[in-house]
């Protein structure tokens, strides 16, 4: 037996000095090593020599076994690093080739518009808000003081999933929701999609964004509306930008304004993104109406607050020069690449 594994360990080392890769090498391992392996089948015939010889033929499989595994890893180290060689040498790379170019995509202007919006009013301490695009009547009219027959809820101007469902007008329905279930003080921004029944012209869509701004505590005034406004203005259109308040009529705000800006390309002397009229009109505005307090469970006489809301689309198109809003919903690449 003792030369039955003297046999094995030269046939063994023959057969590795001619191996050329791992693959066949690791082959030789399981030939000679493995759980079947010649080694291991001499080790399980000991029961078939005399007990005094079995220390010695066991002592020598071990001592075999140690040399091939040392063997076998040396190989296999040197076969490792002959592959290496060859690729190095046959996949040589050229650092200074210019790379492919790889194309990246860009926000689309409403959402920069809507992003840059968001970290102004963070800035001052608001929080942002969010609710369904679809809707209950309630609170896209009801508790915003807007009355059955009011024009606003005919089916001209509401998309109706049925009498008492619909696609929100307008984001003010967070607000609403806001306002039922937090106590004051609140300072929200609600950005969001909304729907109404117009067609699809260079200005209108039934589909656009607005952002809606609200404000409830203790003595709130008219003051803090426009210093509001006056700092969004700056920060959003240019420092040098001025505000001007012209009366208007709000169901859910009392008193009600129409916010203009002064025209940030031309600075109020007249040109064409302001009509030759020097100002911008932005946003609506106002104080929250009793009503609408009330009608949220909130003491119109302990608390009061303001309100205001503007299309994302017509800061993007008056900031961008974008004179068709048909252009921002379309996604033409050759559009958004501008951007």
């Amino acid at each position: 037996m003792k030369e039955q594994i003297l046999k094995i360990k030269e046939n063994s080392i023959e057969e590795m000095k001619k191996c050329n890769d791992l693959k066949t090498l690791n082959d030789l391992k399981v030939k000679y090593l493995g759980k079947k392996g010649e080694l291991t089948l001499v080790l399980r015939q000991m029961g078939n020599i005399q007990p005094e010889e079995r220390p010695i033929i066991g002592e020598l499989v071990n001592q075999v076994r140690d040399e091939l595994n040392v063997l076998i890893e040396e190989k296999e180290k040197e076969l490792k690093r002959e592959e290496l060689l060859k690729k190095l040498e046959t996949e040589n790379i050229d650092v200074t080739e210019p790379s492919k170019k790889i194309n990246l995509g860009s926000l689309h202007p409403i959402t920069q518009i809507i992003n840059e919006v968001e970290e102004i009013f963070l800035g001052m301490g608001y929080e942002i808000a969010d609710g369904p695009e679809v809707e209950k009547a309630i609170y896209n009219f009801d508790k915003l003081n807007t009355p059955p027959d009011h024009p606003a809820r005919d089916l001209q101007d509401t998309f109706y999933i049925n009498d008492e469902i619909v696609l929100r007008s307008q984001t003010s329905p967070v607000q609403a929701r806001v306002m039922e279930n937090q106590k004051p003080p609140i300072k929200i921004i609600c950005p969001g999609a909304v729907y109404r029944s117009d067609s699809v012209d260079a200005t209108h869509s039934p589909v656009f964004h607005q952002i809606e701004g609200l404000v409830i505590d203790k003595n709130i005034s008219m003051a803090d509306l426009k210093g509001t406004l006056e700092m969004f203005a700056k920060k959003c259109l240019g420092e040098n930008t001025k505000i001007r308040f012209r009366p208007h009529h709000f169901p859910f705000t009392e008193p009600s304004a129409e916010a203009d800006v002064s025209c940030f390309v031309c600075g109020g002397k007249g040109c064409r993104v302001c009509k030759q009229e020097g100002w911008i009109e932005l946003l609506g505005c106002g104080m929250v109406h009793p009503n609408v307090l009330t009608n949220c469970g909130i003491d119109p006489k302990e608390y009061s607050g303001f309100a205001f809301g503007f299309g994302v689309e017509r800061i993007a198109m008056a900031k961008f020069g974008i004179e068709d809003m048909r252009l921002i919903f379309e996604n033409d690449v050759r559009f958004l690449k501008q951007f």
